[in-house]
């Protein structure tokens, strides 16, 4: 079912019954921490390169001119957290995540909260999990265990695509391509993003049975064997609802029918991140898709729901931590060991 078969006063109601379920579960499990994408693997600095070539249709935004423009970048697991004081083993099947972060981005933002930043969100997998926001809601059903029949089946399209997706096997998250998932303008135009590595991907001669497998291989990469990763930025041209819906981000825009076009190039440097300051960096930074410029207005009905839900989360675990700090209370007060 796609976003524009049922009403928006349903999607209404599905935003309000996710943000509430997704707000009692990060207070109960994670309170300073993300309710999704609470492991970080890194959260490195790098630079995007805007294309001197760029078709005219496209130079909108930060694509306008060419120009550098400092970046953060944050690798994740796509999990939450599956009970107080733990994070997911990254040897468990999983999305993996890429939050970018663009700097000194002048022009009225989306949302007031940032003044200066463009963020771009993807997944390492080409298409999202649900066809609309119900579909969501639905997804916390199925995870409370109180699904029917009749609801089994109908999210047999998101089981699929959740096992497909999770059934990739990462070995480093710098080297493989990520996939925006749900539409955005780019100026006048709709399009869908991707960050596609220059390196390849190589498997391990032994199977990672670490944890935390992931950032010891971005730490091996950038720091210990001081390489650069480089990112192309490619974008997708919307063609038509058949082949190109905006609101069902679980077809996927096929390169046949929306070629990839570059646009940008990231670039990582060699580096140390894996220290404390820059984890509390990581910690304190926000990631949202309504954190941009006009010109790239995210598009689709799950990113309306993102543009409420988003910052409820953030607000609530930024919140969290300043009251904490400020007004501490006592241990059985507080409650907070692991579980």
């Amino acid at each position: 079912m796609s976003e524009t078969s049922f009403s928006k006063a349903t999607a209404e109601v599905a935003t309000d019954a996710i943000l509430t379920s997704t707000l009692k579960e990060q207070a109960e499990k994670g309170p300073d921490l993300r309710h999704d994408h609470s492991k970080s693997h890194g959260l490195v600095w790098g630079e995007l390169t805007v294309a001197p070539d760029i078709p005219e249709a496209l130079r909108a935004g930060i694509f306008a001119v060419a120009r550098t423009y400092p970046v953060w970048l944050r690798f994740s697991n796509g999990s939450g957290v599956p009970k107080r004081g733990h994070l997911t083993p990254d040897t468990q099947p999983d999305l993996r995540g890429l939050a970018l972060k663009v700097l000194d981005v002048p022009g009225e933002k989306l949302q007031p909260d940032e003044q200066s930043t463009q963020d771009f969100i993807l997944l390492n997998h080409p298409v999202f999990i649900v066809h609309n926001v119900q579909g969501f809601a639905n997804l916390g059903i199925l995870g409370s265990g109180q699904a029917g029949p009749e609801l089994l089946q109908e999210m047999a399209p998101t089981l699929a695509v959740l096992k497909e997706a999770t059934s990739k096997t990462v070995y480093n998250p710098i080297l493989v391509q990520y996939w925006s998932t749900t539409p955005y303008k780019l100026g006048s135009q709709a399009i869908k993003f991707s960050l596609k590595p220059q390196q390849a991907d190589t498997a391990p001669t032994t199977p990672p049975t670490s944890e935390n497998y992931l950032r010891e291989a971005l730490v091996r990469y950038l720091t210990d064997e001081g390489k650069e990763a480089v990112f192309d930025f490619l974008v997708q041209v919307f063609v038509s609802e058949e082949k190109t819906p905006i609101e069902d981000p679980m077809q996927e825009w096929k390169a046949e029918d929306a070629p990839f076009i570059k646009v940008a190039t990231v670039r990582v440097p060699p580096q140390k991140f894996d220290f404390d300051e820059r984890k509390r960096l990581d910690e304190g930074l926000s990631f949202a898709p309504w954190h941009s410029l006009p010109a790239h207005e995210p598009l689709g009905g799950i990113n309306l729901a993102r543009k409420k839900i988003y910052p409820e989360t953030v607000r609530s675990r930024h919140d969290y931590t300043l009251e904490r700090l400020k007004e501490p209370l006592s241990h059985t007060q507080r409650t907070d060991d692991p579980a």
